[in-house]
């Protein structure tokens, strides 16, 4: 940290505790990342939760003069989220959303994901109007700094048209709430001469007939370059002027602190269809005609982006032989009932029948067959960043051309990609004319940077002047248009601009260099650079949509930071400079980055290039631990004992704890662990007794045969001696197996057997191959070759055998193993009484959310889905050697649980007593449920 940030600091910790500000050169790197191609590292990050922290810490950085960033998921692509300076982060208590007026509005806080504030309006049939593609992973607070939209959204629903009210903090520290007339009253004696000025502003602007006819037409496209001058244009109210201002200002005029949209209708019936075209000029001229149809949405693929993903699994046969020139048309439609639906898509097909298409797939409602067509479309980026040269970066640009001359601007386009040899693709949403298009650059050396820069400065003119389009239809302006602004709107609505910057952020200190820059190479500087790090990371382009499932994510780095870091220290191996940096960098990597991982992998299921973090983790913690490959091999040759041992220590600790207390012994166990800096485990109140292992039953009776493998965590963990179920899940199982008339068949040398999951985690892979292959022969006897279905009643353990088993078996664990053999020869009973539902990684990555959730439907009225609970945390042992990893990821699931709930299901042990520790609930496993809430069937006499 440089000196002049020092001051700052000290007066910043008298109000904001020190864990939540950051000076780290590991941290500072790690936060100061988004999805551009600049890189810039602040001085200080602070995450902050209230307010008033926001308030107070901008009169602080106004009295030092310092500039600030807000941040908030940091998905942006034009470096809107990135400073040198003081980074604002959002914690946990930006996640508030409240709906109102017959779900016809919805107040959500900056940092509720977008998708999230989809689903809290799903039951009532409606969403919010912007709908970007980064929806799953973008939060609020950045949706409506950038105006973002979206596929559907287009002009008439994104932020700016559906802005119901909004609270937002000023430069200065000012509050206002414009839902609130006491507030409003009070801002109008304080800031009454910014509101007179502003009202001032609009009247020229309006009487100003070539400036308010510019603004008029700059937003009859999709338009994010610059400030929403329409605001000027379309208000009289002061206060409505600055709210609206506030809607794609990038955080450069003040902080958006709530915001309340009015919803749309979210269509139960939808279908789409797929037209190929010959050529992309043809495509255009299709997409004039449907503009004037009711179409929902019209995204266009050239045969670049097409070719990206031909060869994809469930992607028409057609694809590979299409034309050179060919152009996809993928087109959506909407409808409040089936009979709407239908006679839209009559009408479509009969506006393009003058067309000859090249392949089309005709409109589907089928929501696999149309997921399908949508999966062409947002392959593309990811195919694109899969395949680019190691160290190179993928740019995407998005700019809007009119529609009337959409064609001939896609043509112009395309002859620049030439000119500057880029092989770039094109794709977009046509009925807004809005185009992005991809292409690799690297920024290595001078000789590249000047091809950009030739590059861009061709873009724009093309764009801007020649076709009076947008250089930024809906991504925001950032860093990397910032210095064209200008040039789009010309100097007077430009100096406009600055107006209202000086009006609002006097001193120029919220997020300089963003969204306006009179510097004109501003776009040059500062760029990212991605050097080679690791095979498995190479292709990451840091676009951080991995990070809302990742556990640790208020607690150390995501994976998008691991990955930032780990490429930071292999430059710095490498090049040998910064010695002392790097022994920092891989200091704090050894804990935030490795310790704290729990390698599940549930990153990669949200990795635009399917990246697996957790995968780079484990090969390095195998380097690491090479040296304990003798003591992994003793531990998996006397597996007996140890399971033994670790029985004997879980019944010890339940016996003292039954003596003393729960409470007085988790006091106790957690002095140990702390005074042990954490070599002796921490054990909760929430731990098992030990268990014993279950033997093979005496009288096989059932009428089917069923392999039964109980995990070494069942086999060893019992219930928690405060559980008022104190059955062994081998008990339950058992008992459910013979209810449903099966036979169980345990295999040979249970006791010893183990998939191989606790080495595997720690990076010691050639002993967890050897043991998952133990277990796969002792299955493959115990099946009769596969003859039986096997149980396997831990989902981490079923997963592995999934992924690594050679032999053919079926194997199945508890929720596909229930919905596939129980549920026709059980009948259930449904309990009136909320359950907890808690899905495992390795659940999700085997599909089995949606089946858990059909499957606790039958046994229970109501099932709790938990906001924000992705993967617990516990992975393994981390819930006894990194507890702190498992609280973080369960920080929120407390607070979550229903009053009159008593119980919480999952599919793993070990997960369950993360689970039960921090929700102060017992968490079971499923199979506790159905066999509660089961009898068999009644025998039909034939």
């Amino acid at each position: 940290m440089e000196a002049s940030y020092q001051p700052f600091y000290r007066e910043l910790s008298r109000f904001i505790a020190k864990e939540c500000i950051f000076t780290d050169p590991s941290r500072t790197m790690a936060y100061g990342t988004d999805a551009s191609c600049y890189r810039l590292i602040p001085q200080i990050v602070v995450r902050l939760d209230s307010e008033r922290e926001v308030q107070q810490t901008l009169v602080l950085a106004q009295k030092y003069k310092l500039p600030v960033t807000f941040r908030a998921a940091g998905t942006s692509l034009s470096g809107q989220a990135i400073t040198d300076s003081i980074l604002i982060t959002l914690g946990d208590n930006w996640r508030q959303y409240k709906i109102f007026g017959d779900a016809g509005y919805i107040r959500l806080k900056p940092g509720v994901i977008g998708a999230d504030a989809n689903r809290y309006l799903a039951p009532f049939g409606r969403k919010i109007g912007p709908d970007p593609a980064s929806i799953d992973a973008c939060k609020i607070g950045g949706i409506a700094a950038n105006n973002a939209s979206g596929m559907c959204c287009g002009t008439a629903q994104n932020s700016y048209q559906t802005l119901h009210a909004m609270r937002l903090i000023l430069a200065d520290g000012t509050l206002i709430d414009t839902a609130d007339s006491e507030s409003i009253a009070a801002f109008k004696k304080t800031h009454g001469p910014m509101l007179a000025q502003l009202q001032s502003l609009s009247q020229q602007t309006k009487a100003n007939p070539h400036l308010a006819d510019l603004i008029r037409h700059k937003y009859r496209l999709k338009n994010t370059t610059g400030y929403s001058l329409n605001a000027l244009v379309d208000f009289d109210d002061p206060l409505d002027i600055l709210t609206h201002l506030m809607i794609g200002s990038e955080g450069t005029l003040g902080f958006i602190a709530e915001i309340t949209y009015e919803t749309v209708e979210e269509h139960q019936f939808k279908a789409s269809a797929l037209f190929v075209f010959s050529d992309i000029e043809t495509a255009c001229e299709a997409t004039r005609i449907l503009k004037k149809q009711p179409v929902s949405a019209v995204e266009l693929m050239d045969r670049g982006a097409l070719a990206s993903v031909e060869n994809e699994d469930g992607l028409p046969d057609f694809m590979p032989l299409l034309t050179d020139d060919a152009t996809a048309l993928l087109v959506e439609v909407r409808g409040a009932d089936q009979e709407t639906l239908q006679n839209k898509m009559a009408q479509i097909m009969s506006s393009i029948a003058e067309f000859n298409l090249e392949q089309q797939v005709p409109f589907t409602d089928k929501p696999e067959e149309f997921g399908r067509l949508w999966a062409i479309r947002k392959g593309i980026f990811p195919a694109i960043g899969a395949v680019r040269p190691v160290g190179s970066t993928v740019i995407i640009e998005d700019v809007a051309f009119p529609i009337e001359q959409l064609a001939d601007g896609v043509k112009d386009l395309r002859k620049l990609f030439i000119k500057h040899d880029y092989n770039a693709v094109i794709y977009g949403h046509a009925l807004d004319g809005n185009m992005h298009f991809v292409f690799q650059q690297s920024f290595d050396t001078p000789q590249q940077v000047t091809r950009y820069q030739e590059f861009m400065e061709a873009i724009a003119h093309l764009v801007a002047v020649e076709y009076k389009g947008s250089l930024k239809a809906e991504h925001g302006t950032g860093r990397n248009m910032a210095s064209f602004v200008e040039l789009e709107w010309g100097n007077e609505a430009y100096e406009l601009m600055w107006q209202l910057k000086n009006l609002l952020d006097p001193q120029h200190l919220l997020s300089p260099g963003v969204l306006l820059n009179r510097d004109n190479q501003g776009h040059l500087k500062n760029l990212k650079l991605l050097p080679a790090a690791d095979k498995r990371v190479d292709s990451c382009i840091e676009c951080g949509f991995c990070e809302p499932v990742c556990p640790s994510t208020a607690l150390s780095f995501t994976p998008r930071q691991r990955i930032v870091i780990w490429r930071e220290i292999n430059r710095l191996r490498r090049s040998g400079d910064d010695n002392k940096r790097l022994k920092l960098l891989e200091k704090d990597f050894r804990y935030l980055g490795d310790d704290t991982c729990a390698a599940t992998g549930l990153c990669a299921r949200r990795c635009p290039v399917g990246i697996n973090t957790g995968e780079l983790i484990r090969d390095i913690r195998t380097q690491r631990n090479m040296r304990h490959e003798k003591v992994a091999r003793w531990t998996a040759s006397h597996f007996t004992t140890i399971t033994g041992g670790a029985r004997l220590a879980l019944n010890t600790v339940a016996g003292a704890s039954k003596l003393i207390g729960p409470q007085r012994m988790g006091k106790v166990t957690k002095a140990l662990y702390t005074l042990s800096a954490g070599n002796i485990p921490l054990l909760t109140p929430a731990f098992p007794r030990g268990t014993s292992c279950p033997q093979p039953p005496k009288l096989s009776t059932g009428d089917e045969k069923v392999v039964y493998l109980p995990s070494c965590a069942t086999r060893t963990m019992g219930a928690a001696v405060t559980d008022p179920d104190q059955r062994p899940l081998t008990q339950v199982v058992e008992q459910l197996l013979t209810k449903a008339g099966f036979s169980i068949i345990y295999p040979e040398g249970l006791d010893s057997l183990c998939c191989g999951m606790p080495y595997n985690s720690k990076g010691i892979k050639t002993v967890a191959a050897e043991r998952l292959a133990d277990m796969e022969q002792a299955l493959w006897q115990a099946s009769e070759q596969g003859k039986y279905p096997i149980l396997i009643d831990t989902s981490p353990c079923a997963l592995r055998a999934v992924e690594g088993f050679t032999k053919p078996m079926a194997l199945f664990e508890p929720i596909g193993f229930v919905n596939h053999y129980l549920t026709d020869k059980l009948e259930f009973i449904p309990e009136d009484k909320p359950v907890m539902m808690h899905v495992t990684c390795s659940s999700v990555k085997m599909g089995l959310s949606a089946p858990m959730k059909a499957l606790l439907d039958r046994c229970c009225k109501q099932v709790v889905i938990p906001d924000g609970i992705h993967c617990c945390g516990f992975a393994g042992d981390k819930g006894m050697k990194t507890p702190e990893l498992n609280a973080s990821a369960l920080r929120l699931l407390n607070q979550q649980v229903p009053t009159n709930c008593t119980e919480g299901v999952s599919n793993s042990r070990t997960c369950e007593i993360g689970l039960s520790e921090h929700s102060g609930v017992p968490y079971r496993s499923v199979l506790y449920l159905v066999d509660r809430v089961t009898k068999p069937l009644p025998k039909t006499i034939s």
